[in-house]
């Protein structure tokens, strides 16, 4: 069952891709696709942000302040889609 992280352990610059997960603390290639697989995101410069989340779901957070912690366990971040920068994967 999915729980929500409230602190990390670990974290992780993360390059946006339109076709590779973000590496984790369980795998180096960000597979298979779970919920323990996930990461929450910081996003320290905003834009639209464009994500996969452990559910599978494709979504686009648009005007992202700078600063802002994204309460969405996910396990991608695609750079077509995505204007924010500077963001840390958090698990």
């Amino acid at each position: 069952m999915p729980y929500q992280k409230l602190q990390a352990a670990r974290a992780a610059s993360v390059s946006p891709s339109d076709t590779v997960n973000i590496p984790n603390v369980a795998t180096q290639a960000g597979d298979p696709v779970d919920s323990n697989s996930a990461c929450v995101l910081y996003v320290g410069t905003g834009g639209d942000i464009k994500v996969k989340s452990a559910g599978g779901d494709d979504v686009t957070f648009t005007n992202v302040p700078n600063g802002t912690f994204m309460p969405m366990q996910v396990v991608r971040v695609f750079s077509t889609g995505t204007t924010a920068s500077d963001i840390l994967a958090l698990w």
